[in-house]
């Protein structure tokens, strides 16, 4: 069965922002509003200091906490693993706000933009009066993955169907596809590398992977 899930390489992520921004411009998220945000980490002590950078977003979990909480079943997970949200049934109760403990769901009670109460021409074109008072979230650009359904093409391997923001990732850090196919690209390169999960002693079995180091030879990931 299809399980659709992301990697990120922690070693080639620079911190640039350009999937945030890629993210924001292909969903139309009001001011102040990041489905997608870049943590920016400081790690040991003067004068060994490291920076690292690390996106974060809805990490699609196996076991959501969000659908366990959601009064309406407007959280779902998908066959294919994306957790989606039917705005048609959001109550706006924000209980999957608080049970998230990635942080990753945000709720507005009022269309705003980013100058005064009309929007720009750009934002004009991607507002979605649906998803105010509702809550919202990083959907892995879940209307590609169904193109994908339609015209019979590869989320991972051609950018009409893969989320916006691996497709604008100028170091190659991010890569996204099914996990259950040994073929994939994202498959062969958590084989090849040691990774890790956030917050995985939750037992959420969240659907991002970090990558921070080479496997060993002898490690069958």
């Amino acid at each position: 069965m299809t399980r659709y899930a992301m990697a990120v390489d922690l070693r080639r992520c620079v911190g640039c922002q350009t999937c945030t921004a890629a993210c924001k411009q292909k969903n139309g998220t009001p001011p102040g509003v990041q489905w997608r945000r870049v943590l920016d980490i400081e790690t040991g002590e003067f004068p060994d200091v490291r920076r690292s950078f690390m996106p974060v977003a809805c990490m699609h979990c196996d076991e959501p906490a969000c659908e366990e909480v959601c009064p309406t079943t407007a959280t779902k997970k998908r066959d294919d693993g994306l957790v989606s949200i039917d705005y048609d049934l959001c109550i706006g109760c924000a209980n999957c706000v608080m049970a998230c403990p990635y942080e990753a769901r945000s709720i507005v009670h009022k269309a705003e933009f980013a100058y005064g109460d009309k929007p720009m021409a750009h934002e004009a074109q991607s507002f979605d009066p649906a998803r105010v008072n509702v809550s919202t979230k990083c959907t892995f650009c879940i209307d590609r993955i169904d193109l994908a359904e339609e015209t019979g093409l590869t989320p991972g391997v051609d950018h009409q169907v893969t989320p916006a923001c691996v497709n604008s990732c100028v170091s190659g850090a991010m890569v996204f596809g099914d996990i259950e196919d040994p073929d994939s690209e994202i498959s062969k390169l958590l084989k090849e590398n040691k990774s890790f999960r956030q917050n995985e002693e939750l037992g959420t079995g969240p659907g991002v992977y970090y990558i921070w180091d080479k496997a060993d030879e002898d490690n069958d990931l």
